[in-house]
């Protein structure tokens, strides 16, 4: 091996986004150069310095903080990012605008973000824009899950936990188990959890009835959910020589869900539907493997070979008590299916300069089975039990070159062709699309000194957002309030359908940013973005005659909606609170401060101002925290505040939504017994405050629906054994 390859070695157990620490293995796209063999572990702050596009960094530390039971709970208070349910935003935009990756790969269908231990985590990286090695869908971003790499020693982890938010307590644990004999080495990560979550409503309808006369009633609700599951992610790997490896990453979720609501029902005015109290319960499945080949066939060159496969499965039975309306059953199951086979080459043009070209592949299929009968007899006779199915295939070419031109400046240039096709089938006739989208992306770094501590950061791109398969689906989903279809419904309670002919939306985006990197480790970031996006899907309501329905019947569908533009700016500051804020503190004062503040900016063309803003998109938010090690003990405090003010969007030219404000406050203590063990205790969501929604129409009626905030109490032990 050279000596470009050996001194490239720490690089790569650095920055390897496939897997922590793999000492052959390089992810696509990195950089074949020299590099300072360092005698410690790169910080998060060093590495995020060193990256060759705009990125955010959490390792373990931060991981380990608040002793969260899952990595939905980590990334709801990291700068920049919000959660809707269980799916993150960056930027303000909904949850399809954001990639999820593991290990720098798409996630597969089914997984759950919210059912991942972060125990079985290594670090979380958050990029700001696409890179050409990986999928163009990352309009606001990315957020890669490196998952735990096969430890280099002999590793037993044992970590037990209890939480509590509505009635009696849950608990969870994980067991890792790592081992390394003869060029193989294992790792062996075991979670288990449960959860148990009550969600209070109160709704105000103010809406056409059941004898399609104006009512007006309030419905006061309870849903109580439960469940447990289990997360195995076994990761094998064999070095075959010392410039070839094969590695093996599986992972596994399997769990099952309850869900029981009940209601109490006042009318108030006309002959209003409302809704039955009901029990439903499913269980969900979703399986991964990926097999990962990696040769360096000299110190200036390298091949990459990955296949995958990945399948997921849902199913649920429930049933309304049928107090309010005739008795309903709904019987349902999912699968989906995806095949994944990738490849790159990669060669150091010279010491500073490397080109890569490679593939990308991806087949998905989705499978959906539903039956609705209300007292036995089919809701819509041609629909229920007819399967229906939507594929998409994607294949993918890419170029990038990365050159560091000299010790101030550096680029990534890259560009990624790729077709989508996709294609819908149920009871009619099948229905596909075929779009081409060529993605160029330039990102540019500058540093203003040679230490690289005054970093600016440039890029101009291209992405794209595929639809989610179930919106290509045209199977009809009747309204539950207004089930009989010899009657129309109303705007606010309408019948949905997917819709097979929608094309992806494609963004133009442009970013810059400057990063200041304080002597102590502390990092001062300001941001600014703009995209401006073609081919917006919304889910627009439209009164309109249909197959199902001998009348007219309001239906949301998802459509190629208009044009629209965002825009925003990004403010980050950490550090120790000496270095940040000399006059106030003591440098030597063990505390650490961390704040970021968000504003956004957005306009869809189709619709009029002023709140024609993208779907979900806060006009800003805030994120801040502290930690604090008390002197003279082994004792660890500190806490987070993240918050979003109110707001309203106009959705259609018809229907307006107003959303409250939210906020969530975090608090976390921990306690090292010894090196070997440490336990912490936790609050999420202390002094929750009430969410809020209103939705109104044109024509004067309005569904107001208030939610009761709830906190969860957890305390955890880890022992190293």
């Amino acid at each position: 091996m050279t000596l470009a390859g050996l001194s490239a070695a720490p690089a790569r157990a650095q920055e390897v986004p496939g897997g922590a620490g793999e000492p052959t293995s390089r992810a696509p796209g990195s950089k074949l150069e020299r590099v300072e063999i360092l005698g410690k572990q790169s910080s998060d702050n060093d590495l995020r310095r060193r990256a060759q596009i705009a990125k955010q960094i959490y390792g373990r530390e931060e991981l380990d903080k608040y002793g969260d039971n899952n990595v939905a709970d980590v990334l709801k208070r990291l700068p920049g990012i919000t959660m809707q349910g269980n799916a993150p935003r960056m930027r303000g935009l909904g949850s399809g605008y954001t990639l999820i990756l593991i290990n720098g790969d798409p996630a597969p269908p089914g997984f759950a973000l919210d059912q991942l231990d972060p125990a079985q985590v290594e670090r979380i990286e958050v990029t700001k824009g696409p890179t050409a090695n990986q999928s163009a869908q990352a309009v606001a971003g990315a957020i890669n899950i490196i998952l735990k790499d096969a430890p280099k020693v002999s590793q037993r982890d044992l970590r037990v936990g209890m939480g509590y938010s509505v009635d009696r307590p849950t608990v969870s644990g994980s067991w890792t188990l790592g081992e390394k004999w003869n060029g193989f080495s294992l790792s062996l990560p075991v979670s288990l959890f449960q959860w148990r979550n009550r969600n209070d409503t109160v709704a105000w309808r103010s809406a056409p009835g059941l004898d399609s006369q104006a009512s007006l009633s309030r419905q006061q609700g309870e849903s109580l959910s439960f469940g447990h599951g289990i997360n195995i992610g076994p990761r094998l790997n064999w070095k075959i020589s010392d410039d070839e490896t094969l590695t093996w990453q599986n992972f596994l979720q399997k769990g099952v869900w309850n869900n029981e609501a009940t209601y109490q029902n006042q009318v108030l005015a006309g002959n209003p539907s409302l809704e039955d109290d009901g029990g439903y319960r499913g269980g969900w499945q979703s399986v991964r493997s990926n097999l990962q080949w990696v040769n360096h066939f000299s110190g200036a060159e390298r091949m990459e070979l990955k296949v995958g496969l990945s399948t997921s499965k849902g199913s649920f039975d429930g049933q309304s008590a049928g107090l309010v309306q005739p008795q309903r059953r709904i019987i349902a199951d999912n699968a989906d299916l995806s095949l994944t086979q990738a490849g790159n080459y990669s060669r150091l043009l010279n010491a500073e300069h490397s080109l890569t070209v490679g593939w990308d592949l991806e087949w998905r299929q989705r499978d959906e089975k539903r039956a609705i009968t209300q007292q036995g007899v089919p809701l819509l006779a041609d629909f229920e039990g007819q399967p229906f199915t939507a594929r998409i295939a994607r294949r993918a070419l890419f170029v990038q070159d990365e050159w560091e031109i000299n010790k101030q400046w550096s680029t990534y240039l890259g560009v990624r062709s790729e077709q989508i096709a996709s294609e819908s089938d149920g009871i009619a006739n099948p229905l596909s699309n075929t779009s081409n989208v060529v993605t160029p992306m330039v990102h540019l770094n500058y540093k203003l000194d040679a230490a690289g501590r005054d970093l600016i950061r440039a890029s101009v791109t291209r992405s794209y957002k595929a639809p989610d398969l179930s919106a290509l689906m045209a199977r009809p989903y009747l309204s539950s309030q207004f089930a009989d279809t010899s009657k129309p419904n109303t705007e606010l309670s309408p019948d949905r359908m997917g819709n097979p002919a929608l094309l992806p939306e494609l963004a133009t985006g442009l970013d810059i940013a400057f990063e200041k990197y304080l002597p102590a480790g502390g990092l001062i970031s300001v941001g600014v973005f703009y995209r401006k996006v073609d081919d917006l899907i919304r889910s627009v309501t439209r009164l309109q005659s249909v197959s199902w329905s001998g009348v007219p019947r309001w239906v949301s569908q998802p459509v190629n909606f208009s044009k629209a533009m965002t825009r925003g700016l990004e403010l980050e500051v950490k550090g120790r609170a000496g270095e940040l804020v000399p006059g106030l503190f003591d440098a030597k004062l063990p505390l650490n401060l961390r704040g970021a503040v968000n504003f956004y900016q957005s306009s869809v063309e189709a619709l009029p101002g002023p709140n024609n803003r993208l779907d979900g998109q806060q006009p800003w938010s805030g994120n801040f925290g502290f930690d604090y090690r008390v002197s003279g003990l082994p004792l660890m405090l500190g806490g987070s505040l993240a918050f979003t003010p109110g707001y309203t969007t106009q959705q259609s030219l018809s229907q307006t939504l107003d959303q409250s404000r939210s906020r969530s406050v975090d608090l976390f203590a921990q306690w090292v017994m010894s090196p070997k063990v440490s336990a912490r205790v936790s609050v999420n969501n202390l002094a929750p405050v009430d969410n809020e929604s209103l939705t109104q129409t044109s024509d004067g009626y309005a569904n107001n629906t208030l939610r009761n905030g709830r906190s969860s109490f957890n305390f955890g032990v880890e022992i190293k054994l």
